[in-house]
């Protein structure tokens, strides 16, 4: 039997946030892990190697605790619906994207997931309709993502507006992955059945892309570091990544996973602080201030609060 909907047009719980902020850190490790990875591997190789060891790890772990794969034929082919969009399409255009802008351009690019998602989820679904909070948090938290990263990265939009177009349309992609995940708690489907499922599905899209673009059987064998942050990538940002993500988007929804992106950044950063002895500058704080004020336009409870204050205490 399929589990019961969950209320989901409604403030995120203590434990969701935490396990959004959680998927932040895991998802910002692993651009520490392909900046590694890329410097002895081609994009498309690393790419499989990531989606391949991850379905590989989760297969085993869900074997491992007595669980069993669907076998329903919608149910796999809502998998390979969400490894198009989740991850094939993403993949291949960011990755391309970024190849020919700066990465503070691709970011802020990314962070336009949240505003994408509000959208999409406003027309496609029941329960994720577009507030006015809501849509003035994603910009509000657009605006954070970009003083954080620097204005300096914008002054290159513009040029190469073709790299530019295919990071949005990485970002719409996630976007309607977002909303296109939904389904699989009404079908029954468990978080780690669908991350297994996804990356599955993914490894199976993306081995015939890797074997004509980058023929790695032609490569040098890669060294240890290498091979090490491959296995990084898909154990920990792939693998556990997904497993949080399905857990989030099954009982937040669409709209509240995909703050994820403006949270990434900070993660980076907090992350260089804590290990890279980094320093926090103004922009720093002034661009976190900018997204946790966003963040909590879109929870809605703040409003409530100052709702409440000004009914019980007019002026």
């Amino acid at each position: 039997m399929a589990a019961a909907r969950p209320a989901i047009n409604k403030p995120m719980t203590p434990l969701e946030w935490g396990l959004l902020f959680t998927l932040s850190i895991v998802w910002g490790g692993s651009y520490f892990f392909n900046a590694i990875a890329v410097r002895e591997l081609p994009t498309f190789t690393v790419v499989m190697g990531r989606v391949g060891l991850a379905a590989l790890i989760l297969l085993i772990a869900m074997r491992a605790l007595g669980k069993k794969m669907p076998t329903d034929k919608k149910i796999w082919a809502a998998f390979f619906g969400m490894a198009l969009l989740n991850n094939v399409i993403p993949f291949s255009l960011i990755v391309w994207g970024q190849a020919h802008i700066a990465s503070g351009v691709a970011s802020i690019l990314n962070a336009t997931t949240p505003l994408f998602t509000v959208v999409v989820a406003h027309v496609l679904t029941g329960d994720e309709k577009l507030t006015p909070g809501r849509l003035a948090g994603v910009v509000v938290g657009l605006i954070g993502v970009t003083v954080l990263i620097g204005g300096d990265a914008l002054r290159t939009l513009g040029i190469d507006v073709v790299a530019q177009l295919a990071c949005l349309a990485g970002a719409l992609s996630y976007a309607f992955a977002g909303v296109f995940g939904r389904r699989f708690r009404r079908l029954g489907v468990t978080p780690m059945a669908t991350a297994t499922g996804q990356v599955t599905a993914s490894s199976v899209l993306l081995l015939p892309v890797m074997a004509v673009v980058d023929q790695p059987w032609t490569l040098p064998v890669p060294n240890l570091d290498a091979i090490g942050a491959l296995i990084g990538v898909a154990a920990i940002s792939t693998a556990l990544g997904y497993v949080l993500y399905f857990r989030i988007l099954a009982t937040a929804g669409a709209t509240n996973l995909l703050l994820v992106t403006f949270l990434l950044p900070v993660s980076a950063i907090l992350l260089g602080v804590a290990v890279l002895g980094e320093v926090l500058s103004d922009k720093h704080l002034l661009g976190m201030a900018f997204i946790g004020l966003g963040l909590a336009a879109i929870d809605g409870r703040p409003w409530k609060w100052i709702t409440n204050f000004l009914i019980k205490y007019p002026i």
